[in-house]
């Protein structure tokens, strides 16, 4: 393995004009900083900030924390600033950062795997009543989200966290993120295999350790045996995939350089099957390649996805096996198309134990601490203990006996929440938005949630699955490039000449091994006010003039501009 640069040399020598003057790549022995985010983790690494917030930032308030902190190292331990009430989208690009900040975070509970004890939820859920207004969404990265988080309580919240071994750990930051898993690993009757020891094992070797600390940026990962292909594994910047070789059994598929954001990339698969035992060793080979040779010179450039389209993938698994493993990887098959309509696990389906798990669908994500806390209480009731996330902003319980099912069913409908419910409700997704994000230019989680309403009042027999994702800015965190219907927020001009909130719409995106992004369609906007109206439009649409079992993504993809207008 490749030595971390833990005391970088000094400059490399001017160039002459009109050279390249390098990505800042550490591996080639660029290791002076090139922009203010490489500054700030050479001056000291992000790990180190827990200490003073325990220390002097909890103790002295908001107003005591160093710039370089509050809206860099910070992130290392989840905490993001939240955007300052009142300020609308059009200023968010304008605002300095000390203008748009509140004096409150945005607090990331990392989830990985999903995997949850009803211990576990109902300490997220008291600490969301307690400390955070009531506030805990789940992300579609299986992680719960705080707001309203005061500086001064942080110290007592991480106490209560790890006392159940919880962590906000690298949730945020140029790290390695959480780990996606499938949430029925070790418990699907079609399970091809098991990678839970490997996510285990992942965090034990990387997470908070500091050989992996300084990323150019962010690192996200996923491990899945689910024939349903269930983590998007398309868009991480490393995935291992379920499949079984033909000679020796089930394993992992290897995938690089996937994300999405303003410049997205479908990740690419390396052509290599890893065995499950292997998979911590390769995980650390392909972030060290990142770390080593990532580009930091420009932020726009930072992620491993530019790399590997620099790179190529033949080149890319050289580099990892000669460079980094020292020893050639087995070539492997490609995973087989998944055959089922969904992917989320929603609703109540058979474990290989005989026993049931129950998966359920709040409205994009959105929840509170006291309906967590009722969870955890129900799941106790009815199951083992066990809950898991998914990356669809959804919620399973595990190990429920059959005649558990029907009660636990029935108590999650009293809480608001459905085992059955409609492809809008299960099939929709928002980002935090403008309520709390200093990036957002919309409103995106009333919106979401409003529109489901409406869909299910004005299209009750539509059956079909179908993606809707709503972004509040360009940065793509609700992943609308890849579903049916995209809509990324923007200001234009409304009806009355007036500025109004709207979205782009991007339509036909899919995950899957047939993933590709959706098209935009020229000149193709919406005002927040019309969005019911056209989604009801382009869906009758497609009800009426598509062909037999054709999906959504294959009719938008086929279909003139003006049918889609």
């Amino acid at each position: 393995m490749a030595a971390t640069p833990q005391n970088p040399a000094a400059a490399t020598p001017r160039r002459k004009a009109g050279r390249h003057r390098g990505e800042g790549q550490w591996a080639v022995g660029h290791f002076t900083p090139l922009n203010g985010n490489e500054q700030f983790k050479k001056d000291d690494d992000g790990l180190n900030v827990r200490t003073r917030i325990e220390t002097i930032y909890s103790k002295r308030g908001f107003d005591s924390i160093d710039p370089n902190d509050l809206r860099g190292r910070m992130r290392w331990w989840g905490l993001y600033t939240q955007r300052r009430p009142g300020i609308d989208g059009g200023k968010t690009a304008v605002l300095e950062p000390e203008e748009l900040d509140d004096e409150y975070f945005m607090l990331r509970v990392r989830i990985d795997g999903g995997r949850l004890t009803t211990q576990q939820l109902r300490v997220i859920g008291e600490i969301s009543e307690e400390f955070a207004r009531g506030t805990a969404d789940i992300t579609d990265r299986q992680n719960i989200q705080y707001h309203w988080i005061r500086i001064e309580d942080v110290p007592e919240i991480w106490n209560r966290l790890e006392t159940v071994g919880l962590s906000t750990t690298e949730a945020c930051g140029d790290t390695p993120r959480v780990i996606l898993g499938s949430p029925v690993a070790g418990i699907a009757e079609d399970e091809i295999i098991d990678g839970s020891w490997a996510i285990d094992e992942i965090q034990r070797r990387v997470i908070g350790n500091p050989e992996f600390s300084n990323l150019p940026r962010k690192f996200k990962s996923a491990i899945s045996g689910s024939p349903l292909l269930d983590v998007a594994h398309e868009i991480n910047d490393i995935s291992f995939v379920g499949v079984r070789h033909p000679e020796h059994g089930p394993g992992f598929d290897l995938w690089v350089g996937g994300g999405l954001s303003t410049n997205p990339k479908i990740g690419q698969r390396l052509g290599a099957w890893v065995p499950l035992e292997e998979v911590p060793e390769v995980y650390e080979g392909v972030i060290s390649i990142f770390r080593d040779h990532g580009y930091r010179r420009l932020r726009t450039r930072a992620r491993l996805k530019f790399l590997l389209a620099d790179w190529g993938t033949e080149k890319f698994r050289q580099v990892l096996e000669d460079d980094y493993l020292g020893r050639k990887l087995t070539d492997g098959p490609a995973p087989d198309q998944p055959v089922a309509r969904w992917r989320d696990h929603i609703g109540v389906h058979r474990q290989q134990d005989g026993r049931f798990y129950v998966g359920f669908a709040p409205r994009v994500g959105r929840v509170d601490g006291t309906t967590l806390t009722k969870i955890a209480e129900l799941a106790e009731a009815h199951g083992s203990g066990r809950l898991r996330t998914t990356v669809e902003q959804k919620m399973i319980v595990l190990d429920v006996e059959e005649d558990q099912v029907a009660p636990l069913s029935a108590g999650l409908v009293a809480l608001g929440l459905t085992t059955t419910p409609s492809p809008f409700r299960r099939g929709t997704m928002a980002c935090t938005g403008i309520e709390f994000c200093k990036l957002a230019i919309v409103e995106t989680k009333a919106r979401g949630a409003a529109l489901i309403d409406e869909l299910e009042r004005r299209i009750p027999e539509f059956d079909e699955p179908i993606t809707i994702n709503l972004n509040g800015c360009p940065n793509a965190c609700a992943r609308i490039q890849v579903a049916d219907i995209g809509l990324k927020g923007q200001l234009m001009m409304g009806p009355d000449g007036t500025q109004v909130e709207g979205f782009q719409v991007h339509l036909g995106g899919t995950l899957g091994l047939e993933a590709g992004f959706g098209r935009k369609v020229r000149g193709l906007k919406v005002t927040a006010d019309e969005l019911p109206d056209y989604v009801e439009r382009v869906l009758k649409r497609f009800q009426e003039e598509r062909e037999d079992g054709e999906r959504f993504a294959t009719w938008a993809a086929r279909t003139d501009e003006e049918a889609l207008s």
